[in-house]
């Protein structure tokens, strides 16, 4: 996602602020909505001129793009509001601003994703552009983080050379390693206790799998019921690294299958980043 245009910012922190229309945001909840939005050292408000404060927010952070995706999606979120009638309210009033820098928020599986527009008009998904500096600030550990982007990488030229079932298990791939690193550095009684069974017993490393982490991390709140459900349909998709699933029950995957693989996984990620913004725990 490329930063977005003056003017576009400025419309958004208009739709956002509301100001004298039903779903106002006063400076403390404007503050709020960042924090939930998963900003790392959000700016407290100034008391000044609402819309302007907060073009001149978005306008600073305007490089940073996963945290102006995740407040896009924030803002058409459900959650934020306890309904879906509002949260649709402000999707379509979102869409029209961001129409024209060519993006989109859609409910994919109930939550929020961004993606673009493509010539017929409608969305499409990807890796985020600026995975590489995400996970750096999201991992702790260099060489995992090194080692996850290259997964990526190398995911991404399976799809661009027809690959789909390879990149489809590299997606699946990525996000097993992003959930056990995630959970291992910034889980405090992961870290102390390491991963365990249903019946508290050390959990060996070969049976620490896919399903188990998106189930922990559910648990634990890392990541949204609607975003684990998704997930677990890329994990099923996943398990066709094994030729036998595949006869079993055959299925032909195709570059829209990958791209509708990276809806969840960008939900995953924000919403890690939203509740590590919440509750960091550095070692």
């Amino acid at each position: 996602m490329p930063a977005l245009d003056e003017r576009t910012v400025e419309r958004l922190a208009e739709v956002i602020c509301d100001l004298d229309g039903p779903y106002e945001r006063r400076g403390y909840e404007l503050e709020a909505l960042l924090r939930r939005a998963g900003w790392v050292d959000p700016p407290e408000y100034d008391t000044s001129a609402r819309v302007a404060w907060l073009r001149d927010v978005l306008h600073e952070r305007r490089h940073r793009e996963g945290d102006v995706e995740r407040l896009l999606c924030r803002v058409c979120d459900p959650l934020e509001y306890r309904s879906e009638e509002i949260a649709e309210v402000f999707r379509r009033t979102v869409n029209e601003v961001i129409a024209l820098e060519g993006l989109v928020v859609t409910v994919v599986a109930g939550r929020p994703v961004l993606g673009t527009i493509d010539r017929s008009g409608g969305a499409t998904y990807s890796a985020p552009a600026d995975l590489d500096r995400r996970l750096r600030e999201l991992i702790i550990d260099k060489q995992t983080a090194s080692l996850l982007i290259d997964r990526i990488r190398e995911t991404e030229i399976c799809a661009a050379n027809g690959a789909y079932t390879f990149a489809i298990i590299g997606i699946g791939s990525f996000v097993e390693g992003l959930l056990q690193t995630v959970l291992s550095e910034r889980d405090e009684q992961i870290r102390v206790h390491g991963f365990l069974d249903e019946k508290g017993k050390p959990l060996p490393d070969r049976r620490i799998g896919l399903q188990y982490l998106i189930d922990l991390a559910h648990s634990r709140s890392w990541i949204q019921l609607d975003a684990a459900d998704f997930m677990h349909k890329v994990r099923e998709y996943r398990n066709y690294v094994h030729p036998r699933v595949q006869q079993q029950d055959p299925q032909v995957f195709d570059r829209d299958s990958v791209m509708l693989c990276w809806a969840p996984v960008r939900a995953v990620l924000n919403d890690l980043e939203e509740q590590l913004a919440r509750t960091i725990t550095v070692p």
